[in-house]
């Protein structure tokens, strides 16, 4: 795994408000050396001064764990609604080197904004984002905006994340990523003949496609994709990183906009 550059220096004003997402990885496994990102010492020192739960600090997301995370999951599933958290007053902004080369993405390779998402297919609030916000963020921007797609199938909780992804994948493998990865956030259900039906809308070579899937083509490169973010210290779905500065949860347009104005603007160090 790529190691993380160092901390920037804290500035004193929070950009937003955050939102605790519920979606999140149930017993995450985080590595004991000096290659992982949040080191368990480290995490509860945080914790200590930041309390639980700052969904979005721009650029330092602390993610929650253990009973911690369970407890905002059963206090935000059981109002319904998600739980605003307190933003402290001096919160830091630190980039994290995310790799995007081999990826399917979408947008000018030179844009001066990249957006690495980890997302599930069958998550609700993945869905929710990309109804709510993902169009009209790359409206906002025209051309100024790489999207990148990579895969984080919380499948404790969504037994059909996993066979999703590959799907997807399958699909990528002919060029209709992005098509593909559009219905599948459309769908209401997900499932082998739900993916062959939308192989089929897409005009894909079936037999190849099936093959793909029955072979489980792309397995270990989604399995890579789901270590990579859960050792960086990722706890829940989706998680962005917007030039490499973390924002956690679906969260609406103004949240993105506040980050990328002041990236573009050059006013996050």
């Amino acid at each position: 795994m790529p190691s993380m550059p160092a901390r920037k220096k804290n500035l004193t004003e929070p950009i937003v408000e955050p939102v605790i997402e519920p979606e999140y990885i149930e017993e995450p496994v985080i590595q004991q050396d000096d290659t992982v990102t949040f080191k368990r010492s480290h995490l509860y020192a945080a914790l200590t001064v930041l309390a639980f739960a700052v969904g979005i600090l721009v650029g330092y997301v602390v993610w929650g764990t253990g009973d911690l995370a369970q407890t905002a999951q059963t206090t935000s599933q059981s109002s319904g609604q998600l739980i605003d958290a307190p933003v402290t007053a001096q919160p830091q902004y630190t980039r994290y080197d995310i790799p995007t080369e081999g990826f399917h993405s979408l947008g000018p390779t030179d844009a001066p904004i990249t957006i690495v998402e980890f997302s599930d297919f069958q998550c609700p609030y993945c869905r929710r984002w990309h109804d709510e916000t993902y169009e009209p963020l790359l409206a906002a921007y025209p051309g100024k905006i790489r999207m990148v797609y990579r895969h984080l199938p919380l499948v404790s909780i969504h037994p059909d994340a996993f066979s999703a992804a590959e799907a997807a994948m399958c699909a990528g493998d002919q060029n209709v990523f992005w098509q593909y990865h559009d219905k599948l956030f459309s769908s209401d259900s997900l499932g082998n003949a739900v993916y062959e039906q939308y192989a089929r809308e897409l005009s894909l070579d079936i037999p190849t496609f099936v093959d793909c899937i029955t072979e489980h083509k792309f397995q270990d490169a989604i399995q890579a994709d789901s270590d990579f973010a859960v050792n960086l210290g990722v706890r829940s779905t989706p998680t962005f990183f917007v030039n490499g500065l973390a924002i956690v949860g679906a969260q609406p347009l103004d949240v993105f906009k506040q980050v990328i104005d002041k990236e573009l603007a050059g006013e996050i160090p």
